[in-house]
């Protein structure tokens, strides 16, 4: 059982732990029933190791104290030893945590904290970014969901077990972490310098747009999202909200019965919100105990969608008859529980104890969930940083000058191409923004142009008018409240 929410680890991913995309569970039994309790209970029912086993290791451990040229760390070896056998299982969501590590966790879930803000796992041996958390440097300097984090300060993340990765990346306010990023279609790592800074723990953000739309994000499944989340929602409902759009773009996932519980809202009386399958094949089906709203409901989600948020998708669509708008998902179809006080030590093993299904029996995982309506966001969106080292003019080609030329036309400086030469139409766009940003007018892309560039670009990307997929979902809104009208 957990001692604490394992929702912390999604909030202080890339911060502490790594290999933190996790389907928590709290309360295991009792959400579940007595064949979840089994399922915990045959993992602490084995049998340890065997003699030849404990031999082997012992004997392992004597020949590297004795003949090893230098002085070892005992502690070490043996955390070390752990290590290896989760990193056997070749899961990137069972992982081990040293006392130290598990330590700074345990005091990161009371408070705030500092880091880049970004979801991480292990994959093959690679960090990969699960998604940026809201709000955080990670989200704001462009960083997205599966990004493979190469090097933090030159230093390569290659082979290192992913606790020490991320250890590598966390640090105090105000220091700078040198990413470099390597990106599905980009021909060349990506760089990016990132000042890490605080990160919010809200996980629940509401609105109300004209026409009686009510939005709600969900960042992501902490202790109190669920209840976060009736708050605003009653909020909403108050004002006369026609029609909700639940946004779970992003969100990295959390804590299994918030979820269910959040989901109970949405989903009629009877109707399967997930199922959990054991290693035994044995299916624990949770159905709703909640109703159906009287107003229609839409999900956008994206490829940083993962684990509690695709359940909340795939309940609200297969069981509520909510439509989703977006991307496809991520793809985390497992559950994971914490074991604390059974090593002693103050030390923490996370392990996938399950694998979850949505209420038609589909495992996701790998695969992620289809949007009923699949919605591109502008180019713009998911452009490279520039590399403000080379300075950018007249007649080059590069990719750098491709994403100056994205940026340009996004903000509607209209380069007239965006294929990486800098010809005499992009030299004029530059200048337009130069004067525009009350920089001196040179049309040539020098650092100071490059960081105003991408300052304007963030807020072009923050501005909701701009969002593509919001605005698909609540115009989708919008025509269900008409035609419902219409009915009447």
């Amino acid at each position: 059982m957990l001692k604490k929410s394992t929702a912390a680890f999604m909030i202080i991913a890339a911060l502490l732990c790594g290999s933190l995309l996790t389907l928590s569970v709290t309360g295991y039994s009792s959400v579940f029933g007595q064949a979840a309790g089994e399922g915990i209970t045959s993992v602490l029912q084995t049998t340890g190791l065997q003699d030849k086993e404990s031999k082997k290791l012992g004997t392992a451990l004597d020949l590297i104290e004795g003949n090893y040229y230098k002085t070892v760390d005992r502690d070490k070896l043996i955390d070390g030893a752990v290590n290896g056998m989760m990193e056997a299982l070749g899961d990137p969501y069972s992982n081990y945590m040293g006392k130290e590590t598990a330590a700074q966790f345990e005091e990161s879930i009371e408070g705030s904290f500092t880091g880049i803000g970004a979801e991480v796992s292990s994959d093959n041996g690679k960090v990969v970014v699960v998604s940026p958390i809201k709000g955080s440097p990670a989200e704001t300097s462009g960083i997205q969901a599966k990004d493979v984090i190469l090097s933090v300060n030159g230093e390569s993340l290659e082979g290192l077990e992913l606790n020490a990765a991320v250890a590598k990346i966390r640090g105090p306010k105000g220091s700078k972490a040198t990413l470099k990023i390597q990106r599905a279609g980009a021909t060349e790592p990506l760089q990016f310098v990132i000042t890490r800074d605080d990160v919010k723990l809200e996980t629940v953000y509401a609105t109300m747009e004209k026409d009686g739309v009510g939005v709600i994000e969900v960042t992501q499944f902490s202790l109190n999202t669920a209840e976060r989340f009736k708050e605003e929602l009653g909020k909403l409902e108050k004002q006369g909200m026609k029609g909700l759009v639940i946004d779970v773009r992003n969100d990295p996932g959390g804590v299994l019965p918030i979820v269910i519980e959040m989901a109970e809202q949405f989903v009629p009386s009877g109707k399967t919100i997930v199922q959990v399958e054991y290693k035994t094949k044995e299916r624990e089906v949770s159905t709703s105990k909640g109703s159906r709203k009287a107003y229609p409901v839409v999900v956008l989600m994206n490829k940083g969608s993962a684990s509690a948020s695709e359940i909340l998708a795939g309940a609200l669509q297969q069981s509520a008859g909510a439509k989703l708008i977006g991307d496809n998902s991520f793809g985390k179809g497992t559950v994971q529980t914490s074991f604390d006080k059974q090593l002693q030590d103050g030390s923490l093993l996370k392990i996938t104890i399950a694998k979850w299904l949505t209420p038609d029996g589909t495992w996701i995982h790998g695969k992620g969930i289809k949007p009923d309506i699949a919605v591109a966001q502008p180019d713009y969106f998911s452009v490279a940083p520039i590399n403000k080292s080379v300075i950018l003019q007249y007649n080059m080609n590069s990719a750098d000058v491709k994403s100056a030329q994205t940026m340009l036309d996004g903000l509607g400086y209209k380069p007239g191409r965006k294929d990486g030469y800098f010809d005499v139409d992009t030299k004029n766009a530059v200048k337009k923004f130069q004067s525009t940003a009350k920089l001196k007018v040179t049309g040539i892309i020098d650092a100071k142009t490059a960081e105003s560039l991408e300052l304007s670009l963030i807020k072009a990307i923050q501005d909701p008018v701009n969002d593509n997929q919001r605005n698909k979902g609540i115009a989708e809104i919008q025509k269900e409240i008409k035609a419902a009208a219409s009915k009447k």
